[in-house]
């Protein structure tokens, strides 16, 4: 086995992570067939692009509207404990909704407000998620462990829609439910059989208003500011795939559910490769994150005008490399940054600016889609991915020296230590900030005047020299 291939997957070394890993490959490809099932009855229900895009955004309005009290959770609790909760709860919905379909009752209003239910559990569930991980690995596979769980989160969004276009092809929609319910069992046996010893949990934090405490260690910190910046905005505008491609599949390629597992498929297989691709690298770089936010808008504008089913899979597959690079890159940067009892609510903030902010772009997608052209969205992706490439090149110039140079390195929140000289070891003092130039010259033009020169030499009292030289000579001391 080759080195870059043991990089790619050096965190399965560690048990608890293969634990983790093996119970998420079970139920996120449960989850994925309960959203593609959900998306496909929304559009059977009602037929509208809106619709689709409304159903999408309420998946995520828990996160949106509570993901900050989640994260305070996750940092005040065992997220081991807590993820065993919010894994029955995820539980809870998908029996519901698969008790509606198979008894032929359901309507849009019972499948908007299941969605909706599942969402405010996923509020708590997904910023536990995000800072577990740290806590299994450790930093130092941090990057290595985000870049895995990716290619979990994309695996899935291979086998489940794969499975769920063949169920729904033979049986209907109502066995993705059941199915999605079953599946959370597996997550519950894998956190059960965890060594939580191993575990590296940091104290938890305690203190009222932490919300407030978190939003502020933020705000003040550029290495965590910019990165959530750049998400925001490109996940508000571009990252709302799962309702792009059911409007491309039913409105473009003649609205077949093969064409829409077959894209969905395509652009998996992108961003798994993008995932092995960021989990051979130690840190990412601010560089990289920059050149994937430019290949996000270059392949969604080519996917924008792709004429055919497999030009359009290839299109996709390359902006799943490039989605699932930045991504990645962002996530990564933003737990080593963090500070260890702030990580909970930090990767809340995150999912609400990655996850939440499909409650906003969700539908506008939707309508525009279904507006203008299925296919605008995907041009409304590029040009945002384009501009968050331009902001990110603006925001992390030599401009901004205080900037990390790689999302890897983590911050301890301290002042850098002075260099201290080897042989006194003392600390140097700092040279004095050099004097413009034009007062340069003309304190050298009044020194060198006859009358002070002489007045200077009569003295005799050491304050025979130019004033400028004195300065000097008072910097050095």
């Amino acid at each position: 086995m080759s080195a870059a291939v043991r990089r790619s997957f050096a965190s399965l070394e560690i048990r608890n992570y293969r634990l983790y890993f093996g119970g998420q490959v079970v139920s996120l490809a449960g989850n994925w067939m309960q959203i593609v099932a959900e998306l496909w009855l929304v559009l059977l229900l009602t037929g509208s692009g809106v619709a689709v895009g409304l159903a999408t955004a309420l998946q995520f309005s828990g996160i949106l509207l509570f993901g900050a009290i989640g994260g305070a959770l996750a940092d005040r609790f065992d997220k081991r404990k807590l993820l065993m909760i919010s894994q029955t709860g995820m539980a809870v919905p998908a029996t519901v909704l698969f008790a509606l379909t198979a008894l032929g009752a359901v309507e849009a209003w019972m499948v908007f407000a299941v969605i909706a239910l599942r969402g405010l559990v996923l509020a708590v569930d997904n910023p536990a998620r995000q800072a577990f991980v740290i806590e299994i690995v450790g930093p130092d596979r941090v990057v290595n462990a985000v870049s895995l769980n990716s290619v979990l989160v994309h695996s899935a969004r291979i086998v489940g829609p794969a499975i769920a276009g063949v169920i729904i092809a033979l049986w209907g929609v109502a066995p993705c439910f059941g199915l999605n319910a079953l599946s959370f069992a597996a997550m519950l046996v894998a956190l059960v059989k965890m060594n939580p010893a191993r575990i590296q949990r940091p104290h938890p934090d305690r203190e009222r208003g932490n919300i407030r405490q978190a939003l502020r260690h933020i705000a003040g910190r550029a290495e965590l500011r910019v990165p959530l910046l750049l998400m925001l905005v490109l996940s508000t505008v571009g990252f709302n795939f799962q309702v792009v491609i059911p409007l491309l599949a039913d409105k473009v390629f003649d609205g077949q559910v093969s064409a829409y597992s077959l894209l969905m498929v395509a652009m998996g297989l992108g961003s798994i490769t993008g995932a092995l691709t960021v989990g051979t690298r130690s840190v990412v770089s601010r560089e990289l994150i920059t050149f994937a936010a430019i290949g996000f808008g270059v392949t969604a504008l080519l996917a924008a005008a792709a004429p055919t089913l497999p030009l359009e899979m290839l299109s996709l597959a390359l902006l799943g490399v490039c989605s699932v690079t930045f991504a990645a890159g962002i996530n990564s940067g933003l737990q080593l940054a963090a500070a260890p009892e702030m990580r909970g609510r930090v990767m809340a903030v995150y999912s609400i600016v990655f996850l939440g902010s499909t409650v906003v772009g969700g539908p506008i997608t939707g309508w525009l889609g279904e507006a203008v052209s299925p296919r605008a969205p995907l041009i409304a992706a590029g040009v945002a991915g384009l501009a968050v490439a331009a902001g990110a090149f603006v925001a992390w110039s030599d401009r901004y020296p205080g900037l990390p140079a790689a999302a890897g390195a983590p911050a301890t929140g301290e002042l850098p230590e002075m260099p201290v000289e080897p042989i006194t070891g003392e600390m140097p003092l700092r040279a004095p900030a050099e004097e413009p130039a034009p007062r340069r010259v003309a304190a050298r033009v009044r020194d060198a005047h006859p009358i002070r020169s002489a007045a200077r030499r009569l003295r005799g009292d050491g304050r025979d020299q130019p004033r400028s030289a004195r300065r000097e000579r008072s910097a050095r001391r």
